[in-house]
C-alpha cells in the first residue's frame, strides 16, 4: 500500500495554534473548512496570502491546504496559519530557494513567535501594573 504523499505542519502565535494539511490538489486553501477568499476580514486574509504570493501560482495551483486553527485572537490566529502555510509549502516543496526567500521576506513566517504574555504579581492587577500608594 502506498503512502499518500501529504504533509502536516503547525504554526503558533500567541495561544494560537495551527496545523496545515498539505497535499496534491487544484490550487485550493481553506481555513477551519472556510474558503481563503471569504475567511475572517481582509487585513487577516492578506496576512495569510503572504506565502503563497511568494510561492508564486505555478506551485499553488498544484497543491491543496487545509489549515485548521484553534485559540487565541484573529490576528494571532493568522499568523498561526501563516507559519503554518509557509512550513508546509517549504516541506512539501523540498525547496531551499523557496525557503530562503520566505525567510528573507520575513522570519516569523518560518519561526514561530516565542513570546507569551508575563503571569501576574502579587498586590498588582496585571503583569505590570500595581496598586498605587497614597500615604507620600
Amino acid at each position: 500500500m502506498k503512502k499518500k504523499d501529504t504533509k502536516v505542519t503547525s504554526g503558533k502565535r500567541k495561544t494560537a495554534i495551527a496545523r496545515a494539511h498539505i497535499k496534491k490538489g487544484a490550487g485550493r486553501v481553506r481555513i477551519n473548512s472556510v474558503p481563503l477568499e471569504i475567511y475572517g476580514n481582509e487585513l487577516s486574509r492578506l496576512k495569510i496570502q503572504e506565502p503563497l504570493v511568494l510561492a508564486g501560482d505555478k506551485r499553488i495551483s498544484k497543491v491543496d491546504i487545509n489549515v485548521r486553527v484553534e485559540g487565541g485572537g484573529f490576528m494571532g490566529q493568522a499568523s498561526a496559519a501563516r507559519t503554518a502555510i509557509a512550513r508546509a509549502l517549504v516541506e512539501y516543496f523540498k525547496d531551499r530557494e523557496l525557503e530562503a526567500v520566505l525567510r528573507q521576506y520575513d522570519r516569523s513566517m518560518l519561526v514561530n513567535d516565542p513570546r507569551r504574555k508575563l503571569p501576574k504579581k502579587p498586590l498588582g492587577r496585571g503583569a505590570r501594573k500595581k496598586r498605587q500608594k497614597s500615604y507620600r
